[in-house]
């Protein structure tokens, strides 16, 4: 199995999110007509055992064998890289990108499993060369995952990353012919994306978490985000060099908790571009989880409910 396996459709998919003291279980339900309907939104208590002792818990209390899943890799379980998109037939496509990371990685590439997100070309570019994502993980991972949810009897069938997950709620954010920045948070550090058109165009991950945002520090908390705002401005600015026949619409600010942290007059006050704060309810029918009205749990939930989102999970 590759990290976006496509092979086969569930009438039902539940999301599983490995975090550090829970697990956080996602499923959500698209319609055409009406807002994404939230089904399940559960959350499993480690409690000082293992993601191993819990999944078996987990499965006996949603009868998950209804259910196809899919478990987001953490941070440092994969790297993402841009590369340049080899001219190759698509069929040779994952052997090219092989060659071009077997330098880039930092583990050796006969240990990593591959697969690649495509960055759409301008159609007004001509047939100049264009970008690609690489992910890449090592092989052990994928296997111990695999692994983890055999033994609990669960029926994985993609592994997909934040990046992803987060591009799937910009997706139902992004005014119609214009692209948008999405920021969030959360123990692991900061996400930046920027989509267009239901497509990844630009990722970057900023080393401040959330805990850092909430602390009560006044001076550390405005060290914390001049950080953000810095790399904000750099990034943006990279993306209008690269990607100067899309206009960006906003920067949307992901739930960051109940908590004030100043961060969205921050960098509303510091930033060129327009800048909102999410709330999910916005986006998804949240009625069957009262409980999602809390800033605090849409901000635990977030990457869970983006990957819930993505294309394939649709039931057919």
């Amino acid at each position: 199995m590759g990290l976006f396996d496509k092979n086969k459709k569930f009438t039902g998919w539940l999301i599983v999110h490995i975090a550090q003291d829970c697990i956080y279980v996602t499923s959500i339900k698209r319609s055409p007509s009406t807002k994404p309907l939230v089904e399940v939104a559960a959350r499993f208590s480690l409690d000082g055992t293992t993601s191993s002792d819990a999944l078996p818990r987990l499965a006996k209390e949603l009868r998950a064998e209804r259910y196809g899943f899919t478990n987001l890799l953490t941070t440092n379980e994969y790297q993402l890289l841009s590369v340049e998109a080899p001219n190759v037939p698509v069929d040779e496509l994952k052997t090219a990108i092989r060659w071009r990371l077997k330098d880039m990685l930092d583990f050796h590439i006969d240990d990593a499993t591959i697969d690649v997100l495509d960055v759409p070309l301008d159609k007004n570019a001509g047939n100049r060369n264009h970008s690609m994502y690489a992910v890449a993980a090592r092989n052990q991972v994928i296997e111990q995952r695999q692994t983890l949810f055999s033994e609990a009897k669960l029926a994985l069938r993609v592994i997909d990353i934040p990046e992803m997950a987060q591009r799937n709620i910009a997706a139902l954010l992004e005014p119609e012919g214009r692209g948008l920045a999405l920021l969030s948070f959360d123990t692991e550090g900061g996400l930046l994306t920027v989509s267009y058109g239901g497509d990844l165009y630009l990722s970057r991950r900023i080393d401040v978490t959330l805990e850092q945002l909430q602390q009560t520090d006044e001076d550390q908390r405005k060290s914390c985000y001049e950080r953000i705002t810095l790399e904000l401005q750099r990034s943006l600015d990279h993306f209008d060099r690269q990607y100067h026949y899309i206009t960006l619409s906003k920067l949307v600010l992901a739930p960051l908790g109940a908590t004030e942290t100043g961060l969205l007059e921050y960098l509303t006050e510091n930033l060129y571009i327009p800048i909102e704060a999410l709330n999910l309810e916005t986006i998804l029918d949240c009625s069957k989880v009262p409980a999602l009205r809390s800033l605090d749990v849409q901000q635990a939930y977030f990457l869970a409910l983006g990957a819930s989102l993505r294309p394939e999970s649709v039931a057919s």
